[in-house]
């Protein structure tokens, strides 16, 4: 299985191997025949007989030079990208093939005002474009930022090169809303309509002209808002010795916490904690988790209790969805 396909599989699911190219990995061929500046020579030939010996006679050689085509290819290798509101240096992958037959420069833009979108993604700065320098598949730190007019990619036939495009999201957005950004690559030999001739400007002076995707390619990717929130809500119920709700000594509140998420991203590790109200005492093993009793101990339960160096319940929720549903953590203390 070639690279390319290996990481397409990879980053759809169908694949267990994350297999990045960097700058200039070959890709399965995809460019317009013979190399830009290959000779073509005929020479014809007659034979005959003069006499019973047999003759023969060459033409002259006739030398044709194949232009270079201008073509390129953008391909988006990223899914959509799930993002929240606000979120900072966001990037998606593309890869930029060169499909003529000669090498070219290719200058890189950035389109953020595409139509048929929800909102229109903020161009990070200080650059928007990065070469996948590190083949991560993700902005890092590692990534080279792109320099117009200073470092084109500069490709030969079939060569490839991963770009990034890095956005900041802007704030207050639906769940649910899509964001495009697109990526451009332009032949900087030359681009226009299919047949257009740019004499002697090809490899080592040859004729360069303009193949079917125009010498200038796009392609675009999606963000989609994918926000959570955590809304967390307290109340509490009094018993008191006496079987009513009055808040006396030795009366008994059980605290009762509801922490609710929403949204379509994922709240990681999410921790209650829950320090005990001075002048009250925690009763012992009195922690539930959604009904469930929970031991004090730190033990393999959700649930502990420490004492020192201030009293205070921990309830651990895990990792958290909008489809995980309403979580209620309940404890009592007694009024001292």
């Amino acid at each position: 299985m070639n690279s390319r396909l290996t990481r397409l599989l990879a980053r759809t699911g169908l694949g267990s191997a994350i297999i990045l190219l960097g700058l200039g990995t070959p890709l399965v061929s995809h460019a317009v025949g013979t190399i830009a500046g290959t000779d073509i020579d005929n020479t014809a030939s007659v034979s005959y007989e003069v006499g019973g010996t047999p003759q023969t006679t060459t033409s002259n050689t006739v030398t044709l030079t194949v232009a270079e085509v201008l073509d390129v290819d953008v391909t988006l290798l990223s899914p959509p990208v799930s993002v929240a509101p606000g979120a900072t240096n966001q990037g998606m992958l593309f890869v930029v093939t060169n499909t003529g037959n000669g090498s070219e420069s290719f200058s890189l833009t950035i389109n953020n005002g595409l139509g048929g979108d929800d909102f229109d993604p903020v161009a990070s700065v200080p650059s928007a474009i990065y070469f996948d320098t590190d083949g991560s598949g993700d902005f890092s730190p590692g990534d080279t930022a792109y320099d117009p007019g200073v470092n084109d990619p500069l490709l030969a036939p079939d060569e490839s090169v991963d770009i990034l495009l890095v956005n900041d999201i802007p704030a207050a957005l639906a769940d649910g809303l899509v964001g495009l950004s697109e990526l451009g690559a332009t032949a900087e030999t030359g681009s226009g309509d299919p047949g257009d001739r740019f004499p002697g400007a090809g490899d080592g002076g040859i004729d360069a002209v303009v193949g079917t995707t125009r010498a200038d390619a796009a392609n675009s990717g999606q963000y989609v808002i994918g926000d959570i929130q955590i809304d967390v809500v307290k109340s509490a119920t009094v018993v008191d010795p006496f079987g009513g709700t009055d808040p006396v000594p030795g009366a008994e509140i059980t605290y009762r916490i509801v922490v609710t998420p929403t949204g379509s991203q994922t709240a990681t590790n999410v921790i209650v904690d829950d320090p005990i109200p001075a002048n009250t005492t925690y009763l012992p093993n009195s922690m539930t988790l959604n009904g469930g009793g929970l031991t004090d101990a730190a033990d393999a339960d959700a649930g502990t209790f420490t004492a020192a160096p201030a009293p205070q319940v921990s309830v651990s929720l895990g990792d958290l969805t909008g489809v995980s549903g309403v979580q209620t953590v309940e404890f009592t203390v007694t009024i001292d």
